[in-house]
């Protein structure tokens, strides 16, 4: 099976193509780290972040949290959220938490799940960021009669989105971020 292109150098083709500004690029800078969740991201929000200066963060967090389930603390990880979202309240810049995929890793942990997604809209909630909930839309196409299986990259973890749901993500994120771009009054 073919690797799928992640939604950031997809979003920023979308984003390139629809907000073209005179003198201007939209660079998407994707600054995951496989395997690492909040409070890892935590510790590298500063150089890896802030110190870019960008207009607007997508902050996926979760995932691990779950998959990982011995090795994170959700207590643990709502902290680090809360406070990485605090050093971002303050800065020129807009925020967007995105929380866990709805893929079968995530279903066959499905509790877990959604304590780390309510978790996850509280703490967004709370610090008035807005959260783009990855997990509700994709159970959506699932309750909508999509098999889960197609969601998900086929690899034997079945953690990762697949071709069609990261397209369809990278859309749906587009769509939100134009809808608020609108909103502003910035066209």
């Amino acid at each position: 099976m073919l690797p799928v292109l992640p939604y950031s150098p997809r979003l920023e083709l979308l984003l390139r193509r629809n907000f073209y500004f005179y003198g201007r690029m939209i660079d998407v800078l994707n600054r995951g780290i496989g395997g690492q969740e909040a409070p890892e991201e935590l510790s590298r929000l500063e150089t890896d972040v802030i110190d870019e200066t960008p207009a607007l963060v997508i902050w996926q967090v979760g995932t691990n949290a779950v998959y990982r389930n011995t090795s994170y603390n959700p207590d643990e990880v709502g902290k680090a959220i809360a406070v990485g979202l605090d050093w971002l309240a303050g800065l020129q810049m807009d925020v967007v938490l995105m929380d866990l995929q709805y893929t079968q890793a995530m279903v066959d942990q499905l509790d877990r799940s959604k304590a780390m997604v309510e978790r996850i809209r509280a703490i967004g909630e709370k610090a008035g960021v807005n959260v783009f909930s990855r997990f509700a839309l994709m159970k959506r196409w699932v309750d909508d009669g999509v098999p889960i299986f197609d969601l998900d990259d086929g690899d034997n973890a079945h953690l990762h989105t697949g071709e069609w749901a990261t397209n369809c993500i990278t859309h749906s994120l587009f769509g939100a971020i134009e809808r608020a771009v609108e909103l502003d009054g910035v066209t």
